[in-house]
């Protein structure tokens, strides 16, 4: 799920702390009331961002391969008391924490009974194999009732994302109050927090999916959920930093766009311009990544008040939208009605 889309818009998200995002500067009237994330999409892209980030993982349940191994030896095994072997007396304290606090506190077995017992339904016909198979390996390190049964709420999460996101992010929180040491467990749970609005939970477990996997996925959506939380300046430092230089081309298009958002949310279109720039959009290039960027490129243009540049951008926006998925035609419409 790290790639699909969430939408919002972008507007909302300044009028709440959560809800609506403002990603939309940018996203076609087709998509409002998704997700602004990628202010190039739609006019509420806060899925769209998502959609590309959310959607494959979100058609996966979770979306790409993560590799747990290091993450089930650092933890599983481990459990509370690693510390404890390591330390000798000096870390005796804390190992009495980790006993009252991790797995073997008391009345722990007893709450994780509960929040099962508390779990949403799902249709009988649901199954794990309806996940991609990267994501079936990653629930090995699982019993198979679990791994079953934390697959079906992944694929229930995938599913509900766009129509009902708090009911898919139910599923999620289930599917990881059962397998919390899954990185793709956590990836699902953050994303589907990000389609409801929920950025600081969003922000928290796809950091915590990114500690565990390894690998600079994700920044996007974290940068996005920042703008969220009403922290702009954030977004853009993300895009700024070490791990940004290590996304691939799309994952740099998807970050370029976040980053623009943020800076009309600072009221700086022409800071969002530059950002957009800096990603390279290209009329002749055919990938859906590039025609987000050409719009987002266009729609930036249109925001600065440079409008015959906007005109032209619209356009190759519209020619290489071959799935009419954005609403570039109306925008020369309307931004050549007066002249």
């Amino acid at each position: 799920m790290g790639d699909s889309r969430y939408e919002r818009n972008d507007n909302d998200r300044r009028r709440s702390s959560r809800g609506a995002s403002d990603r939309d500067h940018g996203r076609p009237s087709r998509d409002r009331g998704r997700d602004d994330r990628r202010d190039g999409e739609r006019r509420n892209d806060r899925r769209d961002g998502e959609r590309r980030y959310g959607e494959r993982d979100d058609r996966r349940g979770g979306g790409r391969r993560h590799n747990d191994r290091d993450e089930r030896r650092s933890g599983e095994r481990r459990g509370g008391r690693g510390n404890d072997r390591r330390g000798g007396g000096g870390q005796r304290e804390n190992s009495q924490h980790h006993r009252s606090s991790g797995p073997h506190r008391p009345g722990f077995a007893e709450q994780r009974r509960e929040s099962k017992r508390n779990e949403p339904s799902i249709p009988e016909d649901v199954t794990a194999k309806d996940l991609d198979s990267t994501v079936l390996q990653d629930l090995r390190s699982l019993t198979r009732d679990n791994a079953e049964q934390v697959g079906r709420h992944m694929v229930m999460a995938a599913q509900l994302m766009g129509e009902n996101p708090q009911r898919a992010l139910e599923h999620a929180r289930a599917a990881k109050n059962r397998a919390g040491r899954v990185a793709v467990v956590r990836e699902t749970c953050g994303i589907a927090a990000y389609h409801a609005g929920e950025w600081k939970e969003a922000v928290s477990e796809l950091r915590a999916a990114r500690r565990m996997s390894g690998g600079p996925g994700l920044l996007a959506v974290i940068a996005d959920c920042e703008r969220g939380l009403g922290r702009p300046h954030k977004a853009i430092e993300i895009a700024r930093s070490e791990e940004a230089a290590d996304l691939d081309g799309d994952q740099r298009i998807e970050l370029a766009i976040v980053a623009a958002g943020a800076r009309r949310d600072m009221d700086d279109p022409d800071g969002a311009v530059a950002e957009l720039a800096l990603a390279n959009p290209d009329p002749d290039k055919d990938s859906f990544a590039n025609t987000r960027l050409l719009y987002a490129y266009a729609d930036a243009l249109a925001a600065s008040g440079r409008t015959a540049e906007a005109v032209e951008w619209f356009g190759y926006a519209d020619t290489a939208d071959t799935e009419e998925l954005y609403d570039s035609a109306d925008r020369i419409r309307q931004l050549t009605a007066n002249q």
